[in-house]
């Protein structure tokens, strides 16, 4: 049995039974030349509309075939715009999300960074004032070294003065240390 899916086989198949059919016919027919050529001409026209008919039945099927598969088609093409589309939309809120999420940590790093900044100024303002203090410090005592040494040796040429005895050299360099 041949499969109706394939009606070319099945048309090769019956194009070759009739031929085979008419060429024993013609061998072993008792007809004389004018009924033979008659009777080939019955079979050939026979044979040409059976052939028609399968014809057309194929082409009918593959037309079928191809609207159906362009129906089919038509249906995965708009299931699969509404998957990509759903896709879409959930990336779209997943990044706006994200984006949310993004923002907030931002402003509490921002907050935070601000509060740091602060304190890293108050601390170098206190130690700037510190030092200060102890500069101040360090210079007031050199400026009360310095009129106590020159002081005292203000009073050591006084008295060597007054005394008529010259102070020795290294009272003055002495003093200035």
């Amino acid at each position: 049995m041949y499969d109706d899916r394939r009606g070319g086989g099945l048309f090769g198949a019956f194009l070759l039974g009739g031929l085979i059919g008419a060429a024993l016919g013609l061998l072993f027919a008792p007809r004389a030349g004018r009924e033979t050529r008659e009777m080939l001409m019955e079979k050939g026209e026979e044979l040409l509309d059976q052939s028609k008919d399968i014809y057309e039945n194929g082409r009918e099927r593959i037309v079928e075939a191809y609207e159906s598969g362009k129906v089919v088609a038509d249906e995965r093409t708009a299931e699969l715009r509404t998957k990509v589309e759903e896709v879409r939309e959930r990336l779209k809120d997943q990044v706006g999300d994200a984006s949310v999420t993004a923002k907030a940590k931002v402003a509490e790093f921002k907050t935070e960074a601000e509060k740091g900044i602060d304190k890293g100024a108050e601390a170098a303002k206190k130690g700037l004032d510190v030092a200060e203090d102890k500069t101040q410090a360090a210079l007031d005592f050199v400026a009360e070294k310095t009129k106590k040494d020159e002081a005292e040796a203000k009073g050591a040429e006084t008295a060597a003065a007054g005394s008529g005895v010259k102070a020795p050299a290294g009272a003055e360099s002495s003093a200035g240390a």
